[in-house]
């Protein structure tokens, strides 16, 4: 009786080789493929601000939901309380603690700002990207905003599997602002009403 050929190892190495493949799939081929298959996302992240001088780090935690083009919530929950609500056409910034909230139109400004490489827009208009690097694992992206009238001078995103795992922003001043996604959840279930913000009774509203 002639013994049947043995596959295993031929299916082990065929998933050995497409695991490589995405592996080594460059930070710009995964910045399109995120942006191409991921039209809202949920998750958790830790942010650190370090100033030029040097001084200790500030620390601050919280959640997010966005849904592309234009929407988020992005709640930070310690050390302070804030929150961040975009509608796609206006965006609105509370602080519960002196109850006050900011709003204004947001127009080109979500272009050329680090959340447009997450919650949308036209990254090829507004950025000019380039490939940095494996750094810890990741593949890095920089985003260098073509206006001269931005607040930051360079984004950088580090991806694996497609999805982004960090964030680096440098802004004009020299600070650094690292976000840290600890859970990055890609197409959850959202509801609209996240994305629209009533200012509470009594607030102080300032802006547009």
């Amino acid at each position: 009786m002639t013994a049947m050929p043995i596959r295993f190892p031929t299916l082990l190495f065929a998933g050995a080789l497409l695991a490589s493949s995405a592996a080594s799939a460059s930070g710009l081929d995964q910045l399109k493929a995120f942006l191409e298959s991921t039209r809202g996302a949920q998750g958790v992240f830790a942010q650190s601000v370090s100033a030029k001088s040097g001084r200790k780090p500030q620390q601050s935690a919280g959640s997010f939901v966005l849904q592309r083009p234009g929407k988020f919530r992005w709640t930070y929950e310690k050390p302070y309380r804030q929150l961040l609500v975009s509608d796609g056409e206006k965006l609105w910034s509370y602080d519960p603690d002196l109850n006050q909230v900011t709003v204004r139109k947001l127009g080109k400004a979500l272009g050329a700002s680090p959340a447009a490489l997450l919650a949308g827009g036209d990254l090829d208009a507004n950025f000019v990207l380039k490939e940095a690097g494996q750094a810890d694992g990741l593949e890095m992206v920089d985003a260098t905003p073509k206006g001269s009238d931005g607040s930051f001078e360079r984004v950088r995103i580090g991806f694996r599997d497609n999805l982004p795992r960090i964030m680096e922003i440098r802004d004009n001043f020299g600070q650094v602002t690292t976000l840290l996604f600890a859970e990055f959840r890609p197409n959850p279930p959202v509801a609209p009403d996240l994305f629209r913000f009533t200012p509470p009774k009594g607030a102080d509203v300032v802006g547009e």
